[in-house]
């Protein structure tokens, strides 16, 4: 069984923008359902595609099964079953021997920007970049499947 251990941070963007980066790839991705104890989503990243079913979230820890399918019927089931979509162009950093995923949102979640890193097991430590502000892992506004309902350009700012 697939397990996703991921911690979530929102970024501070004008550390972000100084950061130097490696060219990075757009997703697009919409959701085939609105069930909060089970996720369908469907990707096109880059010149591949996906299917990904996602369990609920417990602590940081929830059930993942991911399945390439190719990138044509992807953007098809996009386009036919899944408005609206995220966009966002994914950045891999590496830090401190980790891999950091930051997406830089585009579309309606414009103005969002997002790192995650995914974990071995729950506790286990690690460095955060200076660019990695606060924690969001527990706030489900911030899950993508949440962003393409409720869009962050539609948020009360805090």
């Amino acid at each position: 069984m697939a397990l996703e251990i991921e911690r979530k941070f929102l970024v501070d963007h004008d550390k972000w923008a100084e950061l130097p980066k490696p060219a990075g790839k757009l997703y697009r991705q919409g959701y085939l359902n609105d069930d909060p104890f089970k996720t369908i989503r469907v990707r096109v990243a880059g010149d591949k595609g996906y299917l990904t079913v996602k369990g609920p979230v417990v602590k940081t820890v929830r059930h993942e099964f991911e399945y390439e399918i190719p990138a044509s019927e992807a953007a098809d089931i996009l386009s036919l079953f899944s408005p609206p979509e995220v966009e966002k162009i994914r950045y891999r950093i590496l830090f401190n021997q980790k891999t950091w995923e930051v997406d830089v949102f585009a579309g309606e979640n414009a103005g969002l920007v997002l790192a995650e890193i995914e974990l071995g097991r729950e506790d286990e430590p690690f460095a955060k970049p200076s660019w990695a502000g606060r924690e969001v892992t527990d706030d489900p506004r911030y899950y993508n499947s949440q962003l393409a309902l409720i869009p962050f350009k539609s948020w009360e700012i805090e």
